[in-house]
């Protein structure tokens, strides 16, 4: 997705989210979800256990952690090749947002991941998928207003 798009997603998810202050991140993958929490104000990220599961235990695990943090929404990272191109991971991750949506009720928004684990890991993460969930939810947060 080139960055205009990205920035007009980031601006169009800020619009449906209001004041929303809580937000909780997530960083799709087949085998491990990467968690984070952060907040408006900070604009900073927390990272959380990875979610080691698939399926409906997947989707238990991020209630889990929906009810324990109670956010006002979430950031599903969507995975695009370096030209903007989709893959079959972006169909998956949508999925995954849809499926949240359907779930949870709270505002569900896609945001472009592009280099989120290549960012986590050069920050010294310990672990790939939670630094990337983290580097997703500080990326959407530097783009609200």
């Amino acid at each position: 997705m080139p960055e205009a798009a990205q920035d007009l997603r980031v601006s169009a998810g800020a619009a449906a989210v209001g004041h929303a202050n809580t937000f909780l991140a997530l960083d799709f993958g087949l085998r491990r979800t990467g968690a984070a929490v952060g907040n408006r104000m900070l604009r900073s990220a927390q990272a959380l256990q990875t979610v080691r599961a698939s399926g409906d235990a997947r989707l238990v695990q991020v209630g889990m952690r929906i009810a324990q943090w109670q956010p006002d929404a979430l950031v599903v990272g969507v995975p695009f090749h370096p030209d903007g191109a989709e893959h079959e991971n972006t169909l998956r991750a949508r999925k995954f947002a849809r499926q949240l949506r359907a779930r949870c009720g709270l505002p569900v928004l896609e945001v472009d991941e592009r280099y989120s684990t290549t960012e986590a890991l050069s920050n010294g993460a310990r672990d790939a998928d939670a630094g990337a969930a983290c580097v997703i939810l500080e990326q959407f947060l530097r783009g609200l207003a």
